[in-house]
């Protein structure tokens, strides 16, 4: 059974509501952009990061797991988790080097390296963006394994936003950069024919086992 089918058939179990927003949104997602969060354990920062993410348009997140579990507090997200993947892998040099083959330039967000500002950057090919820890930022490994850094400039005192925080800016800055941008960053028809069906098998009650039950007849 082709994706195209299998969304079909899930249509039928979405309200008009639900299928009209995926549909709506769908077409702006991204992948060009892949937050990478390095070990993050308040909760709180977790929801908020995942749900800035979503509201960019850029619907996956990979979580570098070594001591905490990647746990966002669902009352944070506002239902973003619904939409947005989170791929957990732990926090080595195989999983560094995982996401760097699947094209991405590894850009760590920290004042360190010789960082461009965030105002100066320019976007010229798809970037894992990697935010550190809450004490610690990005770690001294992953710093050097990174193809460059990236800061927010700050006029302050304080010499570092909170992770969420940094995120949303980064998020969003990007965002408006692809937008203006002659890059072709969204998805192309297959990924967004794919995510569109996990969107959907998300809204549905029992989707999993819906999707999982259609899988196995057709196969």
């Amino acid at each position: 059974m082709k994706d195209q089918q299998i969304y079909d058939y899930l249509k039928n179990f979405l309200t008009e509501e639900r299928l009209s927003k995926i549909e709506h949104f769908a077409p702006e997602s991204s992948d060009f952009i892949l937050p990478v969060i390095e070990d993050i354990y308040q909760f709180r920062n977790a929801a908020a990061i995942v749900r800035s993410v979503e509201a960019c348009g850029f619907h996956k997140v990979v979580a570098l797991q070594e001591e905490y579990s990647f746990e966002p507090n669902l009352r944070v997200t506002k239902g973003a988790d619904t939409w947005v993947e989170v791929e957990k892998l732990p926090r080595n040099m195989e999983s560094f080097q995982n996401i760097k083959d699947r094209g991405y330039k590894m850009v760590a967000v920290s004042l360190e390296k010789n960082a461009k500002f965030l105002p100066d950057y320019e976007i010229t090919e798809p970037i894992a963006l990697v935010f550190g820890t809450e004490m610690q930022g990005v770690t001294e490994e992953i710093l050097d394994f990174a193809d460059e850094t990236l800061a927010i400039p700050m006029y302050g005192f304080t010499r570092s936003f909170n992770v969420s925080v940094a995120a949303s800016i980064c998020m969003y800055e990007l965002k408006q950069k692809l937008i203006k941008s002659n890059i072709d960053y969204k998805l192309n028809e297959e990924k967004l024919l794919q995510m569109k069906i996990r969107w959907a098998v998300n809204s549905i009650k029992s989707g999993q086992q819906i999707y999982n039950k259609v899988l196995k007849e057709n196969t």
